[in-house]
C-alpha cells in the first residue's frame, strides 16, 4: 500500500469513526455537543446506512433536547428511513407523547404513511397508546385511514388486542355518525 493510499484509508476510517460518534450523540441525547457540531456545519439530516437521520435516532430514544436542537438547526421531521418509517410514527410506537407533540408542533406530517400504509395513528392504536391516539386525532389524524391491506386504526387496535385505543376509536366513530 502506498503512503497516499494509507493516508486516504486512515482519513476514511477517521470519518467513519466520527460519524458513529455523532450518531451516538443523537442516541444518547447530547444536545450541547450536537449544537456545537451543527453550528460548525454538521448536516442536520445526516443518516445512517439504514437511512435513519439524527432526528430519527434522537426521537426514537426519547431525547427531547436533542430533537429540539436538531429541529432548531433545520432537521427535517418528515425524512423517513429506508423502511419508510417516520420519526413521529417511531415516537407513537414507543409511546412517547411528549416526543409526538414536539414533532407534530414542528411540522411532522401526522398523516404520513409508511410503504405498508401505516400512519402514526395506526401505530399508536395498535400498541394501545391511548393518549397519543387521542392527541393525533385532536391534531386531525384520519381515523378512517386504511393501510395497504385496508385495515383502519380501529381494526388494527382490535387485531392487536389494544382495548383502550379500540374503545376510544369506537366511541369517536360513534360520535361522528
Amino acid at each position: 500500500m502506498t503512503e497516499e493510499n494509507r493516508d486516504a484509508q486512515l482519513s476514511e476510517d477517521q470519518a467513519i469513526e466520527f460519524a458513529h460518534q455523532v450518531l451516538d450523540l443523537a442516541r444518547s441525547g447530547d444536545a450541547a455537543t450536537l449544537a456545537k457540531l451543527l453550528d460548525k456545519g454538521l448536516p442536520p439530516n445526516l443518516r445512517t446506512s439504514k437511512g435513519d437521520t439524527l432526528l430519527m435516532l434522537a426521537s426514537y430514544h426519547g431525547q427531547l433536547d436533542a430533537v429540539r436542537t436538531l429541529l432548531d438547526h433545520g432537521a427535517d421531521p418528515n425524512i423517513r428511513n429506508d423502511n419508510g418509517q417516520s420519526p413521529i410514527a417511531g415516537a407513537a410506537f414507543k409511546g412517547d407523547l411528549a416526543m409526538v407533540k414536539l414533532l407534530a408542533e414542528q411540522g411532522a406530517d401526522i398523516e404520513g404513511a409508511s410503504p405498508d400504509g401505516k400512519t402514526a395513528l395506526m401505530m399508536a392504536a395498535m400498541f394501545n397508546r391511548a393518549e397519543i391516539t387521542e392527541y393525533l386525532i385532536e391534531k386531525g389524524a384520519d381515523i378512517h385511514a386504511q393501510d395497504a391491506n385496508g385495515v383502519t386504526p380501529l381494526a388494527a387496535a382490535q387485531r392487536m388486542g389494544a382495548p383502550e385505543t379500540a374503545a376510544l376509536l369506537a366511541r369517536i366513530q360513534e360520535l361522528q355518525k
